[in-house]
């Protein structure tokens, strides 16, 4: 911010030395403009999403960046993960899919961190559904 401010002050200078000296406001606001961007990008990094797998639920728990709560309690025996992906980009899409209910997670991964956690998660939702006593035999 403070490199745009600057040069964008300088710039401004410039514009006013030559006699065109409205122009001088606009490069002010436009560092004006990337300040409120910045703000409000800033603002929602506070959003979150919690997934917890047990054996007897998978909870998805979306808090917003304005502190909104919105929870859903699925049965992980009949949940799937559903995936939309892009033979160029990766997975882009990653969905929740349980008796016609769909819910999206993970939107603000990136698409390594989509496969990643798509891992991940369909790890939980096995060991989940072999239950809390399971014990392998070797």
């Amino acid at each position: 911010m403070g490199f745009l401010s600057a040069v964008s002050f300088a710039a401004g200078v410039v514009f006013w030395m030559l006699g065109a000296w409205p122009v001088f406001g606009f490069f002010g606001l436009d560092v004006l403009v990337v300040y409120w961007a910045f703000r409000i990008n800033f603002r929602r990094a506070a959003a979150s999403e919690e997934i917890t797998v047990t054996p007897s639920e998978l909870r998805v728990r979306r808090i917003s960046h304005r502190g909104h709560v919105v929870e859903w309690v699925l049965n992980p025996l009949w949940v799937q993960l559903d995936q939309k992906a892009h033979a160029e980009f990766g997975i882009e899409r990653l969905y929740l899919v349980s008796r016609g209910r769909r819910v999206a997670i993970g939107n603000f991964l990136g698409a390594d961190e989509k496969a990643s956690f798509a891992k991940a998660l369909m790890t939980a939702l096995q060991a989940a559904k072999r239950g809390p006593s399971y014990n392998p035999i070797s």
